[in-house]
């Protein structure tokens, strides 16, 4: 015996008992979002002179043809890679002894902040 299921007011779908939410549309979002800025030049890719050397500096320093860099400064690291014959840049050099500056960020390699 085979019985026929009906769907009765007592049984709906289930989609009926939740409530509807209408999504707002796409084009009223944009409206209610201010502009974004224009981009600025540090945004746009312009470079200090210093970020620039602080840059190519390391650079150097993650460069491995020129030997270890934890433990010694910058400057020591060029002279030692010289002396051994590995041909560092003149113009790492150049920057190391023009400036006079006595922040570590010059003188130090970028690993100079993690322990040994």
């Amino acid at each position: 015996m085979l019985r026929s299921v009906t769907m009765t007011a007592k049984h709906g779908l289930i989609t009926d008992s939740f409530k509807v939410v209408k999504k707002a549309k796409r084009g009223a979002r944009k409206a209610k979002r201010p502009p974004s800025p224009p981009p600025t030049q540090q945004e746009a890719g312009a470079e200090t002179p210093q970020e620039k050397e602080l840059r190519t500096l390391r650079n150097f320093d993650l460069d491995w043809r020129f030997g270890p860099c934890i433990g010694i400064s910058r400057l020591q690291r060029w002279e030692r890679a010289k002396l051994h014959g590995l041909n560092p840049p003149e113009e790492i050099r150049e920057l190391l002894l023009l400036q006079t500056h006595t922040d570590p960020k010059y003188n130090l390699s970028l690993w100079r902040d993690y322990p040994l």
